[in-house]
């Protein structure tokens, strides 16, 4: 998968950190989010090995920080349960506006609650799925019993919650009392629960009470030996491929007819934004623009396309000479930056033709070399045909395919 850091902002205008994972090549057929376990993290590595699981079908997943956790902004103590519910809502409202309405919710612990009740609450979602979520939300609370005299006493203590130190208020623990699970009723949204027999943390019951109050369509899937944080990544892989699969059947999957040409490469832009599918003799990828001139950034610039060709052209020239004349070359690295000049003695520095494009190449050798064999790679290093073809004389010739 391709992985992506975004930003987008909650009810209060905080920044939430975010990460989109997108599949390899190939545009995203659906979208889904996933909504982490209580104090925990995007970041944690049973969310990355799910994740992985839906983007190889081809399903991108957007997964974030909830406010006051991992890099996003804001403060934990005052956040509750209805906030992380909020937080979702505008992560389904972002991914509407920027990528394509979520039709997915995936929550894991305290992260399955609030998506089965964010789930109710946003009519792009059709299908649901719960990881070790409890029935009901105050089942946290009792993560906090130790300090739970000193926050009625004072207001606020520190509670150290999975070995972490974290300010919890009254609020919190008020906010979870008025939490209930009689959404989960009328919910109307396919619903998939999976959760594991030996749970230690939320047990085996909160499964079986929640696919009670559920109306079909519904599932359950056992765990079997899988601890609560799905700390193994055959398990958390496994919920993937089980998400995926299920998920297939109620949500609109879609699909694209495969590119195809006599030619060395074909690309395709469909009719809504400028998401472009590319493939280059039996390689795919995609090409974007950035969300600030409108694109979705599901792939690189063409601009940045062209300066990666550079940039791995330079650096294969480098690798073949250095083996050619045996050179302890271990390593090539070429950063490359593209960027329009205006002469400043130029006359006509209003006028589009003025623009001269530069490529800056900075290039990173590694190994047993002297100066000499530096010096001698970075002549080598002009004589890369990319390079070449970007001095010479270029003619593109277009015509109209019937």
């Amino acid at each position: 998968m391709r992985t992506t850091r975004i930003q987008f902002s909650n009810a209060q205008g905080q920044q939430l950190a975010a990460k989109m994972d997108l599949p390899l090549g190939q545009r995203p057929r659906a979208y889904a989010i996933f909504a982490h376990c209580f104090t925990c993290s995007k970041d944690l590595s049973a969310v990355r090995n799910i994740s992985l699981s839906l983007t190889q079908t081809g399903i991108a997943v957007l997964r974030f920080d909830f406010t006051g956790l991992g890099h996003s902004e804001g403060e934990f103590a005052d956040t509750n349960f209805s906030s992380n519910v909020e937080d979702l809502v505008s992560a389904t409202a972002y991914m509407q506006e920027i990528y394509d309405a979520p039709q997915l919710l995936i929550g894991h612990s305290l992260g399955g609650a609030a998506a089965l009740l964010a789930a109710s609450k946003v009519a792009s979602i059709r299908a649901v799925a719960t990881i070790g979520a409890p029935a009901d939300p105050s089942h946290v609370s009792h993560l906090v019993q130790s300090g739970e005299a000193e926050i009625r006493e004072k207001g606020a203590a520190t509670v150290s919650i999975g070995g972490r130190p974290f300010q919890i208020k009254a609020q919190f623990l008020d906010d979870l009392a008025q939490a209930s699970n009689q959404h989960i009723s009328k919910l109307k949204k396919a619903l998939l629960i999976l959760h594991s027999p030996q749970d230690q943390t939320v047990g085996i019951k909160n499964a079986e009470m929640i696919y009670h109050l559920a109306q079909h369509p519904k599932s359950f899937v056992t765990l079997d030996g899988a601890d609560h944080l799905l700390t193994e990544a055959k398990d958390a892989q496994y919920v993937g491929q089980l998400i995926a699969a299920w998920a297939a059947r109620y949500i609109d999957l879609k699909t694209h007819p495969a590119l195809s040409t006599d030619k060395q490469v074909v690309v395709r832009t469909g009719a809504e934004g400028f998401t472009t599918e590319i493939l280059a003799g039996s390689h795919s990828l995609l090409a974007d623009e950035p969300t600030s001139v409108g694109g979705a950034d599901l792939g690189t610039s063409p601009y940045g396309l062209l300066a990666a060709a550079l940039g791995a052209c330079t650096s294969m020239t480098l690798r073949m000479y250095a083996d050619r004349k045996k050179w302890d070359l271990q390593e090539v690295r070429v950063h490359v930056q593209h960027s329009k000049s205006y002469p400043a003695d130029s006359k006509q520095a209003e006028k589009s033709q003025s623009k001269i494009d530069v490529f800056e190449r900075e290039i990173e050798l590694e190994g047993a070399l002297d100066e000499g064999q530096k010096a001698r790679l970075m002549e080598i290093a002009d004589r890369c045909p990319v390079h070449r073809t970007l001095h010479g004389e270029i003619r593109v010739e277009t015509k109209e395919k019937r």
